[in-house]
């Protein structure tokens, strides 16, 4: 388990690192209405790539530090390949980590109720 934390830090790691390679990565947080809101993926006001800095990173790495539980399996591939569809280039080289950051994250903190 210790190894898939690991994993699954250093995966986190690297998708971080090729968003600022593709210059999906802002410096100065949004403002904090924007990080509030009840629609999945804040799609209402953030972009994909803005919920993976601002909302899904910080999420998981607490995940990953606290041992917390998800209530449903990490499923983000899905929603990325829908909103990167305009850019397939970019969306080629983040699903596979994004893909691998949902199945680490699932097996380690999906606990069903």
């Amino acid at each position: 388990m210790a190894d898939d934390v690991g994993e699954l830090l250093d995966t986190l790691h690297q998708l971080e690192r090729l968003l600022r390679e593709l210059d999906w990565w802002q410096e100065s947080a949004p403002p904090p209405k924007l990080l509030q809101s009840n629609v999945p993926f804040h799609a209402d006001r953030l972009s994909f790539h803005q919920w993976l800095q601002w909302v899904f990173l910080p999420a998981i790495r607490k995940l990953a530090d606290t041992g917390g539980r998800l209530p449903h399996p990490c499923e983000t591939t899905p929603a990325a390949q829908v909103a990167w569809r305009e850019t397939p280039e970019k969306a080629a080289r983040l699903l596979p980590l994004l893909k691998r950051i949902d199945q680490l994250a699932t097996r380690l903190f999906h606990r069903p109720n």
